[in-house]
C-alpha cells in the first residue's frame, strides 16, 4: 500500500490510472453482489416478457446502488468502523442482536442463491446431477476464501477476473444477438412499466440488486484499509474510493444491463415471453444463436455465483465481528451458511423459483441496513467533516424510501397478490 499512501500524502509520481490503480479493490468485491444469480432470473424474467421495457429500471438501480455504496465506503473511511460496529457502538444491545439474526439471515438466503447459480452453471456446462454440482461449488469457494490468507489483494485480482468472464461472456452473447440498439436507448432513460406485471418485475430487479449483505461488508473493506490519518488524506482516500464504487457499479450496471437486453431480443422477440427458468434459457438460446451462446451463458452464470458466494461469506464473517464482537473460523461460517443451500438441492428444489424466493428475503432485510447507513452517514459526531451534505442526505433517503416501498409491494403481491 506504500503507492496508494504516497497518493494520498502528494508525494506519489504516478499519474491517470497508475494514480487510481492502488485504491481499486473493495467496490470491485462490492460489485459482485450486484451480478449474481438472483440477477440472471429476475433480469431475465423481466426481459423475456416485457422486452427493453425495464431497461431504465436496471440503469436507475445501478445509480441508486453507486450512492449507496459510497456511502457505506465514507462510513468505514471517516469513522474507522465498519456498519455492523457502528450499529455494536451506538445502538441498543438488543436492537444490535435483532439485526444481527436478520443478517445472518440474509447470509442465508444469499448463500442459497448464488450457491444455486454455481451449481447450475456447473450443471449446464458439463452434464453433473445437481448435487454433485453442489458439492463441486463448495469446494471451489472454499479454495477461493483460502486466497485471503496470502492478502486482500489476491482475492481482489481472482474475484476481478471472474467479473470480467461475466462481462466478456455477455459481450460476446450481445454480439451474436444483435439487439436493437435504438431500442434499447430509449427505454435506457425513459420509464414505462407496461402494466401491472412490469411494476411487480421492476420491484423484482431492484430488490435482487441491491444487496444488504454488501452494504455491511464495503463499509469494512474500507476501514483502515489504506492509513490516511489526516481530514486532507481521508478525502483524498474518499475521492478515488468513489471513482472505485463507479467503475466497479458501472460495469456491474452494464452486465445487469446486457442480462436483460439479451433477454429482450433473444426471447421476447421471438414471442418466447414465458422463459422463466435459467435452465430453459439456455437451452433456448443455443438454436437461437448457436451452441456457443449457451455455454457463454453458462460460464457467466458460473462465475456469478463462485464469485458472489465467496463475498457472500465474507459478508457474514464482518457482519458476526461486527455486531457480536465475536469472530469464528471462515471454514465454519462456510459450512453453516452453504448447508440450506446444499439441502434444497439435494431435495430438488426448482431452482429458479427458489432463486426468486431468495431474493424476497433479501427484500425484507433491505431497511435493516439502509436506515442505519443514512442514519449514521449523516451524525456530524460519528462521521466529522466528511458527513453528508443536506443534499446528499436527502437523496439517500429518498432512495431508502422508494426501495423499501418498492419492496413492500414486491411482498405484498407475492404472498397476497392474485
Amino acid at each position: 500500500m506504500a503507492a496508494a499512501i504516497e497518493v494520498l500524502s502528494g508525494t506519489g509520481r504516478r499519474r491517470g490510472l497508475g494514480r487510481l490503480l492502488p485504491f481499486l479493490g473493495p467496490a470491485i468485491v462490492a460489485s459482485v453482489a450486484y451480478v449474481d444469480p438472483g440477477n440472471f432470473a429476475t433480469n431475465l424474467q423481466g426481459g423475456s416478457q416485457l422486452g427493453y421495457t425495464l431497461l431504465w429500471v436496471v440503469v436507475t438501480s445501478n445509480l441508486m446502488a453507486m450512492v449507496i455504496q459510497t456511502l457505506s465506503a465514507k462510513l468505514g473511511i471517516a469513522t474507522g468502523h465498519n456498519l455492523a460496529e457502528q450499529c455494536r457502538l451506538s445502538l441498543p444491545r438488543r436492537l444490535c442482536f435483532l439485526l444481527w439474526g436478520v443478517m445472518e439471515i440474509v447470509a442465508m438466503a444469499t448463500d442459497l442463491a448464488e450457491f444455486l447459480g454455481a451449481a447450475l452453471g456447473f450443471h449446464l456446462l458439463f452434464g453433473l446431477p445437481l448435487g454433485i454440482a453442489g458439492l463441486l461449488t463448495a469446494v471451489v469457494t472454499f479454495m477461493l476464501l483460502s486466497l485471503e490468507r496470502y492478502g486482500f489483494r489476491r482475492l481482489e485480482l481472482v474475484i476481478a477476473l471472474l467479473v470480467a468472464a461475466i462481462a466478456g461472456s455477455y459481450l460476446a452473447e450481445l454480439f451474436l444477438a444483435r439487439p436493437d440498439w435504438k431500442q434499447a436507448a430509449f427505454h435506457a432513460v425513459v420509464p414505462a412499466f407496461g402494466g401491472r406485471a412490469g411494476l411487480l418485475l421492476a420491484s423484482g430487479i431492484l430488490g435482487a440488486t441491491v444487496m444488504p449483505h454488501v452494504i455491511f461488508l464495503h463499509s469494512a473493506l474500507t476501514q483502515g484499509r489504506i492509513l490516511a490519518p489526516g481530514l486532507e488524506e481521508k478525502k483524498r482516500l474518499l475521492h478515488y474510493q468513489t471513482l472505485d464504487v463507479v467503475l466497479a457499479m458501472g460495469v456491474a450496471g452494464a452486465i445487469n444491463g446486457a442480462m436483460l437486453i439479451m433477454a429482450a431480443c433473444t426471447f421476447h422477440a421471438r414471442g418466447l415471453v414465458n422463459v422463466d427458468a435459467i435452465e430453459k434459457a439456455a437451452l433456448t438460446l443455443q438454436p437461437l444463436l448457436g451452441s456457443a451462446a449457451g455455454t457463454l451463458f453458462a460460464i457467466a452464470l458460473l462465475a456469478a455465483g463462485l464469485s458472489s458466494s465467496a463475498v457472500g461469506t465474507m459478508a457474514g464473517q464482518v457482519v458476526m465481528q461486527g455486531f457480536l464482537n465475536f469472530r469464528i473460523p471462515l471454514w465454519v461460517r462456510r459450512l453453516v451458511t452453504m448447508a440450506p443451500a446444499l439441502l434444497v438441492i439435494w431435495l430438488g428444489a426448482e431452482p429458479t423459483r427458489t432463486l426468486v424466493l431468495s431474493q424476497v428475503v433479501l427484500s425484507l432485510a433491505l431497511p435493516f441496513a439502509l436506515v442505519p447507513l443514512v442514519a449514521f452517514s449523516s451524525n456530524k459526531r460519528l462521521m466529522g467533516p466528511l458527513v453528508n451534505r443536506p443534499a446528499t442526505t436527502a437523496v439517500a433517503a429518498g432512495i431508502a424510501t422508494l426501495i423499501v416501498a418498492l419492496n413492500v409491494y414486491l411482498l405484498w403481491e407475492t404472498f397476497f397478490g392474485s
